[in-house]
């Protein structure tokens, strides 16, 4: 009997999805599992798998449609109760340039945006991810060595300027117009979706942000001292997001009410630590969440965030990595940020915004020195986080960053 593809419940928090590419054609023989559709939404991407064997009948949302939780894609009928048909025309040549046998390769959508940007043939890359799944390192990688382009595809002969007439002279010449052309690019789900959220956090938030500077020495000097052996023993280098993190845990131990959320007129104040820490990656930022990271050492939380990091740019994150968080610290400053005043992420009430450290000189015991310093900026929600507190939360960081020994003891 027939059986409809339906848009599956991914979680709470999604409610919507794209159709972003069909893997499968109509008339097309499918067995139970195989993929048949890629869905996009504002947190991850998903793969759609038949529910049964049997005949692909039907598509009824097409590459580019947004559909809702429990839509009906598409219609699979029993091979019994059918005979698979060929497609109704055949797909339309592509010009030679194009026409490489890249459907049949699995890959993520960052993968063939990659291809596409630097015109690699997605069939000659070898993929490194789940079942030989091409990601979007392949695709650089292959870009960077010279393979996966068409070397066979024969270069265009020079040809030969016309020579130039002699042309009388003008009274007054205008230089020519530089280029002015325009694209319009549809947003992605996830684009789009953190667009509304930005918004709606600055319309529903009374937010306000305070800043501090940090002296950097001190940690500075004890990551150079453990570098190597660290990572040796961890297959992980030592980096300041884990500082920050500890150092954040401990001030929101000593200031609570920046570890809650606003419910109504309660306020929600939580006792564990799911630090989230945004990723940039090419289809926007994405916040996956350190659960119980007060629980983490150093090396466990410098692991995580590395794999979160490689999983953004493929496009694997799950909802289970990216779900809840009370507290959220972004690094602006892997990009040269120097100063920023961060955007909560709600339902939080709290986010801390690192930047670039700079030599810069500072007095110390009335002498002139010049130490590495951070800028830190914390974004708080005023309707329960009151200013003096947001100050000494900030203080509370700085003194346990600038003394990375207290987090041992803290």
């Amino acid at each position: 009997m027939p059986a409809n593809i339906v848009v599956p419940e991914v979680g709470e928090s999604i409610v919507d999805a794209r159709v972003a590419k069909w893997l499968r054609r109509e008339g097309e023989l499918v067995a139970v599992g195989d993929p048949l559709v890629e869905l996009e939404t504002d947190k991850i991407d998903l793969e759609v798998s038949a529910p049964q064997g049997g005949v692909l009948k039907r598509i009824d949302r097409k590459d580019g449609e947004d559909v809702k939780v429990g839509e009906v894609l598409g219609v699979i009928e029993d091979a019994t109760g059918a005979v698979a048909q060929p497609p109704a025309a055949p797909l339309p040549a592509k010009p030679a340039e194009e026409g490489r046998p890249a459907e049949k390769t699995r890959s993520t959508p960052t993968a063939r945006k990659a291809a596409e940007e630097h015109d690699v043939d997605l069939s000659r890359v070898r993929g490194s991810g789940d079942a030989g799944r091409v990601m979007r390192r392949d695709v650089e990688q292959a870009a960077t060595d010279g393979n996966g382009r068409d070397a066979a595809a024969p270069k265009p002969a020079p040809v030969e300027a016309p020579k130039a007439r002699p042309v009388a002279p003008v009274a007054e010449s205008r230089p020519p117009a530089g280029d002015r052309t325009e694209e319009r690019v549809r947003m992605s789900k996830r684009r789009a979706t953190i667009a509304k959220r930005l918004v709606e956090a600055q319309s529903t938030a009374a937010m306000l942000t305070t800043f501090n500077e940090v002296d950097m020495t001190a940690v500075m000097a004890l990551r150079e001292r453990h570098k190597q052996a660290f990572k040796e023993r961890h297959g992980v280098g030592l980096g300041i997001a884990s500082f920050f993190v500890k150092a954040s845990i401990g001030a929101l131990r000593a200031f609570p009410r920046l570890n809650a959320e606003i419910q109504g007129d309660e306020m929600l104040l939580k006792h564990y630590y799911d630090i989230g820490v945004a990723v940039g990656a090419s289809e926007g930022l994405v916040v996956p969440v350190l659960r119980d990271a007060d629980r983490m050492s150093f090396a466990g939380i410098e692991q995580h965030i590395r794999e979160f990091a490689r999983r953004a740019e493929e496009g694997t994150l799950s909802l289970a990595d990216l779900k809840g968080g009370t507290f959220t610290i972004t690094n602006g400053g892997v990009f040269g940020s120097l100063l920023s005043t961060p955007i909560l992420n709600p339902p939080q009430v709290g986010i801390l915004g690192l930047h670039a450290i700079q030599q810069r000189p500072i007095a110390v015991n009335g002498q002139v020195v010049v130490h590495p310093m951070m800028y830190v900026a914390l974004t708080y929600d005023h309707r329960i986080v009151d200013g003096a507190e947001a100050v000494q939360f900030l203080v509370r960081i700085k003194q346990l960053v600038e003394d990375p020994g207290a987090l041992l003891i803290d």
